[in-house]
């Protein structure tokens, strides 16, 4: 009788990939590089293993949004206290905060949980072309979009 394949720690092969996110859609960038983070694009992909592989985002600060999204969009961070609501928008975000910006689209797409955390801490976002990881090898990610 055949068994179901289940990925552990000890079989698991981690690759390295690096994604150029000039002229990518944030949305669209997020849900691929949080597919390949999850392990998603492996026949080995189980459920409830992180079986996923270590994702290098280059070119941060040039990234896209459709629409008035620059301008319309928000994000809302609450330090807790009393009038502690800080409000940036998108373009605010893009030209500050470019790593921020594409970090939170990218967890926000990988389950809650300590699974998520383990998987979100494979990501690596630069806002420049230069990144820190050419010891690693990485394989330049071809995206759908």
């Amino acid at each position: 009788m055949r068994s179901t394949f289940m990925a552990n720690e000890n079989n698991i092969e981690r690759k390295w990939y690096v994604v150029d996110a000039e002229g990518q859609t944030l949305g669209r960038l997020a849900s691929e590089v949080a597919s390949v983070l999850r392990g998603k694009h492996k026949p080995t992909y189980t459920p409830h293993v992180d079986t996923g592989d270590n994702v290098i985002i280059i070119n941060a600060e040039k990234i896209e949004l459709t629409g008035n999204k620059m301008a319309d969009k928000k994000y809302y961070n609450h330090s807790g206290h009393p009038g502690g609501l800080r409000v940036r928008t998108a373009n605010d975000m893009r030209t500050k905060y470019p790593r921020e910006m594409i970090e939170t689209a990218v967890k926000g797409m990988l389950p809650s949980g300590s699974l998520g955390r383990k998987m979100g801490k494979k990501l690596y976002v630069y806002a420049g072309s230069e990144h820190k990881h050419q010891a690693q090898k990485p394989e330049a990610l071809e995206l759908r979009g």
